[in-house]
């Protein structure tokens, strides 16, 4: 993974509501959240993917960020008693823990709203802002990831068919990751065909992902996960391990790692950023 990439979104990350705040309270629950750490998936794709279409990385900036402040937004949300009920999040108490459910709810709207507002500020050509507005609006609202968070709940306790949990994961992990990856195409100004490839590209990435984190809610530690293993099973969520079984999860990772590989090598100029970062996801321990 690399990490002077990590380095330049996390100092980034840590300059957002630095300013005076209208509620201190809020900015400082706002910081507890988007700084305590995590992989930074999102952005780390969004830049990578640009590099390996020959563009300069620092162009996915301010776009990356808005991915990770929506993502951190929908953690705050997902850990809320009245969904996942989960108090550790990154090794970390969840925010509701520290500041209470009102405030972290509060939180997460701000992180959302004032995403938009951080695109609308860049650089970026207005036709691009509106291409960007128009891909993340969809990816995190009720035809994305919220829509997917609303299925996940409705499934629990039920028994349901892969294809449904896949549609589940498409949505609640998967568009915000495919989001990265097609944003990548479109701050560089690629051809149509080159944004199919993306588009393929980015779905199997969040697939892949979601498949590896199934993965390690069996076989992960709470040190480096960060949260309470086997919270799945206590909730009685359909994934690909219970649907599967761990063995035939792993070979359908392994299915579509490979498959993806096979489709950067028809996309991309520089291979090498991509291939690591894709090694990342299927190998990481959290």
């Amino acid at each position: 993974m690399n990490n002077v990439y990590l380095d330049r979104i996390n100092n980034n990350i840590n300059a957002l509501y630095q300013d005076e705040a209208v509620s201190p309270h809020l900015a400082e629950s706002i910081r507890y959240s988007l700084q305590a750490g995590g992989k930074r998936i999102r952005p780390l794709l969004l830049m990578t993917t640009i590099e390996s279409l020959g563009g300069n990385p620092e162009l996915g900036m301010p776009f990356g960020l808005a991915l990770e402040m929506i993502h951190t937004y929908s953690l705050i949300h997902d850990d809320l008693p009245a969904m996942d009920n989960d108090d550790y999040r990154r090794g970390k108490l969840t925010n509701h823990k520290v500041f209470g459910e009102a405030t972290a709810i509060l939180a997460g709207d701000a992180l959302l709203t004032d995403s938009f507002q951080l695109i609308l500020k860049s650089d970026y050509t207005d036709v691009i802002k509106i291409k960007l507005m128009s891909l993340l609006t969809k990816a995190a609202g009720s035809h994305g990831m919220v829509a997917g968070q609303m299925l996940d709940m409705a499934s629990e306790n039920k028994k349901i068919t892969l294809e449904q949990l896949e549609t589940i994961h498409h949505h609640k992990t998967g568009d915000l990751i495919h989001a990265a990856i097609y944003a990548a195409g479109i701050i560089v100004s690629v051809e149509e065909n080159t944004l199919t490839l993306l588009d393929n590209i980015g779905r199997n990435i969040g697939l892949m992902f979601q498949i590896k984190d199934d993965i390690l809610d069996v076989e992960g530690e709470f040190e480096k996960i960060g949260k309470a293993v086997g919270s799945d099973i206590q909730n009685d969520k359909s994934t690909y391990v219970s649907l599967l079984g761990l063995e035939a999860s792993k070979q359908k990772l392994e299915t579509i790692y490979n498959d993806t590989i096979e489709l950067i090598e028809r996309v991309a100029i520089n291979k090498a950023p991509f291939n690591e970062l894709l090694q990342f996801i299927v190998h990481r321990d959290k």
